[in-house]
């Protein structure tokens, strides 16, 4: 570790600077203003700099900052959630730290002191829902003013994190920005803004990953919840903005996370899902140990941009520890990598009836040439083997995936194989998105992003039919079998159903009706939220199960039966 990455951490109160001549580029330029053809003259391409530009200047000699917590009243916080599920942990990050500074919570933006939007940064149609939502608040922070009852707004996560300039310039709407490694300096941050300055906080860091900081769970009284285990990106895939608003890789101490699940556990949560950018990844280097430990072999056929990292506890480890906390818990995780599932961790899943037989092997593309320009590692042909080799191992495993629809040069051949692939392997569940570019990315200074929207969004949508079809005719062939489902709640549609998830993370709904308890108790119960229930398909559609209600049961009565 790198001595001065210690030093990463606090920044000052926000100060405009000169920009760099050519620094500032809209995020989709036209062909125009690239250099033209493939030997002309290229950028170096994203490199250290980037995680560093944009730290804040220093406070001038002379000028106190204020001290968190020295205002009296620090108010009401309303926080809200945008993009995906490591944004909802670290919303409970954020929330922990200002609780304990001291802060209250509030459900309504009309009462609130402070707004803080956690925000996504992956796409463009992130941003600008983030763009709207600060116009409405707009109108509320304007009232607040006029009632001499000043509201302080912020932004947090990646998109603070790339576009910190443009969020404090526009309208002088927005007080803080704080990126993903600077949820510990919020309240300093808000102090600075009672105080009537902007501040900002943006500096990534190569260590931090709130290990000391046990969220506060955003739904009390939840059956579910997320464990960050790891932070950042190490991967650089050409298409992807994460390395530069998360940073480099870095995962928490084993015993940090033990400690979070079993807390978890105690509270009654039924299902933990561990998260990280690179989840399979992980590596445990906090003790020294740990260090001699031998590296994992990448699943055959696949490569990564970086050296392999020697030592440190892996992905098969911890996943080994925290399944044996608690029986009745299941495990998921989220999101891995295809390239980091070796042989250990395959077998583990297989072998432990509370770690779930689902997994994410996000594909991106089905043409070997369009994953060659993703930077992706790994071949069409890799990838079929790779989904062989899981399905031979954890029979009847339930896969979901990713995909971009219309990267830089796809063609319609590309295209095609991406529609084979989707009905080669069957996937249960898919996320599938156009093509957005993204500023500092390998793509946006090495490509061209030359497919037109209206073919990407007539690609997409031709993914999304075929996905559908497929995930219908997998979901079909469970039609007939009993699923154990983890209760969550009433259904949306009706108050007379539940719906809850089975093993494969697909929603099933069934009637809300009293049942037998599987454990011999003669009276009939009524699921409740974070109950086991065995439930009959008699339908199914892309999305969906629905069944009738046989008993109710338990994790570990329910694998000893199969």
């Amino acid at each position: 570790m790198l001595a001065w990455a210690r030093t990463l951490r606090a920044a000052g109160p926000f100060r405009w600077a000169a920009a760099r001549p050519g620094a500032v580029r809209a995020a989709h330029r036209g062909q125009s203003e690239r250099p033209q053809g493939r030997r002309a003259e290229l950028p170096s391409g994203p490199d250290l700099r980037h995680f560093l530009r944009g730290a804040a200047a220093p406070p001038p000699a002379g000028e106190p900052e204020p001290e968190p917590g020295s205002t009296s009243g620090l108010g009401k916080v309303y926080l809200e959630t945008y993009g995906c599920q490591m944004n909802v942990n670290d919303t409970e990050i954020a929330w922990a730290i200002l609780q304990k500074s001291g802060y209250t919570r509030t459900k309504e933006a009309d009462e609130a002191d402070v707004i803080l939007l956690v925000t996504c940064s992956v796409r463009d149609k992130a941003e600008q829902t983030i763009w709207n939502r600060l116009q409405h608040l707009k109108a509320l922070k304007a009232r607040r003013h006029q009632a001499c009852l000043p509201l302080r707004i912020g932004i947090l996560g990646c998109m603070a994190e790339r576009l910190k300039e443009e969020i404090l310039h526009r309208e002088k709407l927005v007080d803080i920005v704080a990126g993903p490694d600077a949820y510990r300096d919020l309240p300093r941050l808000l102090a600075m803004a009672e105080s009537g300055q902007q501040a900002a906080n943006v500096l990534l860091s190569l260590d931090e990953t709130y290990a000391d900081i046990l969220p506060v769970q955003t739904s009390a009284g939840g059956k579910t919840a997320f464990v960050s285990i790891m932070r950042g990106c190490d991967n650089m895939c050409s298409y992807c903005i994460v390395p530069f608003t998360r940073g480099r890789e870095r995962s928490r101490p084993i015993a940090s996370i033990l400690q979070e699940v079993k807390m978890l556990s105690d509270q009654g949560v039924k299902e933990v899902t561990l998260l990280g950018q690179n989840v399979n990844s992980f590596r445990d280097m906090s003790e020294v140990q740990f260090q001699s430990a031998a590296a994992p072999v990448l699943s055959r056929g696949f490569s990564t941009v970086y050296k392999t990292k020697p030592g440190g506890l892996r992905f098969a480890h911890l996943l080994d520890q925290v399944s044996r906390i608690d029986p009745e818990m299941r495990i998921r995780f989220t999101s891995p990598h295809p390239k980091d599932f070796p042989d250990e961790v395959l077998q583990l899943i297989q072998e432990r009836h509370n770690i779930c037989k689902q997994l994410h092997l996000p594909a991106q593309s089905g043409s070997t040439r369009v994953l060659e320009a993703m930077r992706r590692g790994y071949t069409r042909e890799a990838y079929l083997e790779l989904v062989q080799h899981v399905r031979n191992t954890i029979p009847g495993v339930s896969l979901s995936s990713d995909f971009i629809a219309g990267f830089c040069g796809e063609t319609e051949e590309d295209h095609q194989q991406t529609v084979s692939l989707l009905r080669e392997v069957r996937y249960n569940i898919g996320f599938l998105f156009a093509y957005s570019m993204r500023q500092k990315t390998r793509a946006y200074h090495r490509l061209q992003d030359d497919v037109p929207a209206d073919v990407k969004q007539r690609r997409l949508e031709e993914l999304i039919t075929v996905f559908r079809e497929e995930a219908a005719r997998a979901n079909e062939a469970m039609v007939g079998q009993s699923q154990l489902v983890l209760v969550e709640g009433p259904s949306k549609r009706s108050a007379s159903e539940l719906c809850g998830r089975n093993d494969g993370n697909i929603k099933v709904i069934f009637p809300d009706a009293d049942t037998e308890d599987a454990g011999g108790c003669k009276a009939l119960v009524r699921a409740q939220p974070g109950d086991y229930v065995l439930v009959k398909v008699t339908s199914a559609s892309s999305q969906t199960l629905k069944g009738v209600l046989l008993c109710r049961t338990t994790l570990s009565r329910s694998a000893a039966c199969h």
